[in-house]
């Protein structure tokens, strides 16, 4: 796509020579087909169907009728599909091998009952709501009497919806078409199905301009377990921010500089945010891609100007579309109402309690520890994105300065808004396996090296059951007490680095 004013895109990098024979690349994808199968088989036993029991256990789905055959299944599937996608993580054959690979294992997720998560009837009751007239950010579903509550996890029945009005309108679409639970669900998953074609689309386009091989992140994205278990199988709307993000980056990729393009791009990236609002800390980084030529303050507000009035355009737009205006901000304040280890802040704040009852007191530290990596957040966001800025601005002055902006902006850009996604889910209040996707779109396409956010993906893989249970609610006092062991530790490595090299740069990652 080019046009006045638009610099070409840099030539595509070739992708380095294959390193995967073909007898391990068939046997990865055909352990990886067997691991499907076996979670589809799981799921179709014991999966988050609607008549399935809530508030199970390990031991209750155990002893419960097929019980070691589901958790048989569900483990060896996992590990199979985990492994799989682990063997090639560098050396897939090549990007159309991926995307045949990625369907094949897709398949068996696409028809099988809900996996690893019940929040896809939650988004059909916060749907149904909105159909029947009833303000879902005012109400939780068990007071709008939806006819389905019984599907829901008791913590969500009476909390408002945390999302935006565009997947608002989404879910009670579904409602309306659907004409009843069955066909709500099935929507609602073609509907996340939309949002991963959406992403796989842009992959290649985000690769080629960060100049990372194209079927590695592909490989890394579309084949990952959590796509297949939790976007296409548990129909999460983290699907569809994640399309409509690339898109809108890619957009921005093509176009940079060009007022139409980032409207257009704004708009994209606003309705990314009005499905879930966690798309907001890639806006900044947005906002450097948008520049076209020199980074100067003046060219920033210029071009991130623009932009800017997309995103405020999708945002007004889908909440006076709604109807709700923007009563869809005061849900988000109950994102955080399940307390979990998993999130690390909250594993922190566990560790103090633990302690506290020790000495015979009570803390009450997890809000604190919270509200101090919120605090956190918003440091480490505004020390990512000062270092993009620093990083294009010394461009300006180098040699062939223009070609050399031209392949940075994409890499640079791409893998700030990376870390901050990464920074976003590692600070948040609470952590679900499937948010780790969010990072991973990004740091696919934009990261040379791989295996420190490829190795919690593969492990956040392993933290669900297929009807729901959350294995973290299970290991509560262990796994808090290693979260923050992994945490000290990481922080201890990481300022005695820093203390034994103060003059070297840190390699991007």
């Amino acid at each position: 796509m080019t046009g006045p004013g638009a610099r070409p895109a840099p030539a595509a990098r070739p992708d380095p020579p294959v390193a995967a024979d073909g007898a391990r690349a068939r046997l990865a994808r055909y352990a990886g087909l067997a691991g499907a199968v076996l979670l589809a088989v799981a799921g179709y036993l014991g999966g988050a169907l609607p008549a399935a029991p809530l508030g199970t256990t390990p031991v209750s789905i155990w002893q419960g009728r097929h019980g070691p055959l589901i958790l048989g299944a569900w483990l060896l599937g996992t590990g199979l599909l985990v492994g799989a996608w682990w063997s090639l993580r560098r050396d897939a054959p090549s990007t159309g091998w991926v995307y045949r690979t990625a369907g094949l294992w897709a398949l068996p997720l696409l028809i099988t009952a809900p996996l690893g998560s019940r929040d896809v009837y939650s988004y059909a009751c916060q749907g149904w709501a909105y159909a029947h007239g009833i303000d879902p950010y005012a109400n939780g579903v068990a007071e709008a009497g939806c006819p389905w509550l019984d599907t829901v996890p008791s913590i969500w029945q009476d909390t408002p919806a945390p999302y935006g009005p565009l997947f608002v309108l989404l879910a009670a679409l579904a409602v309306l078409l659907g004409g009843g639970l069955t066909g709500t669900v099935v929507l609602l998953r073609l509907v996340a199905v939309g949002g991963v074609l959406l992403a796989a689309l842009c992959l290649p386009g985000l690769a080629r301009a960060a100049g990372v091989p194209t079927r590695r992140a592909a490989w890394l994205l579309l084949a990952c377990p959590l796509v297949g278990v939790h976007l296409v199988a548990g129909a999460h709307n983290d699907a569809v921010m994640i399309g409509l993000l690339l898109l809108g980056l890619l957009v921005l990729v093509r176009f940079p500089g060009r007022p139409r393009g980032l409207v257009v791009a704004g708009v994209l990236l606003g309705l990314a945010v009005a499905v879930k609002a966690s798309a907001v800390v890639v806006l900044p980084f947005a906002a450097l891609a948008a520049v076209l030529g020199r980074y100067t303050v003046r060219a920033l507000l210029r071009d991130g100007g623009w932009l800017a009035g997309g995103v405020l355009a999708a945002l007004l737009a889908t909440s006076l579309v709604s109807g709700l205006g923007l009563g869809w901000v005061g849900g988000l304040t109950h994102s955080g109402d399940s307390e979990q280890w998993t999130s690390p802040p909250t594993a922190a704040g566990f560790v103090v309690d633990y302690a506290g009852a020790l000495l015979g007191r009570k803390p009450d530290a997890v809000p604190v520890a919270r509200l101090v990596a919120l605090l956190l957040l918003v440091a480490v966001l505004a020390v990512l994105w000062w270092r993009a800025w620093a990083t294009l601005r010394r461009l300006n002055d180098a040699r062939q300065r223009v070609a050399r902006l031209a392949a940075a902006r994409p890499r640079v850009t791409l893998l700030g808004s990376g870390l901050a996604l990464a920074a976003t889910v590692v600070l948040a209040p609470v952590f679900h396996p499937w948010y780790a996707t969010w990072p991973l779109a990004l740091l696919a396409v934009a990261a040379t090296r791989t295996t420190w956010f490829v190795l919690p993906c593969a492990i956040a893989s392993c933290l669900t059951l297929p009807d729901g249970t959350n294995l973290a609610r299970f290991t509560k006092a262990p796994g808090a007490i290693a979260m923050t062991a992994l945490l000290v530790t990481l922080l201890t490595l990481t300022v005695t680095r820093r203390l034994r090299a103060p003059h070297t740069p840190t390699p991007a990652p």
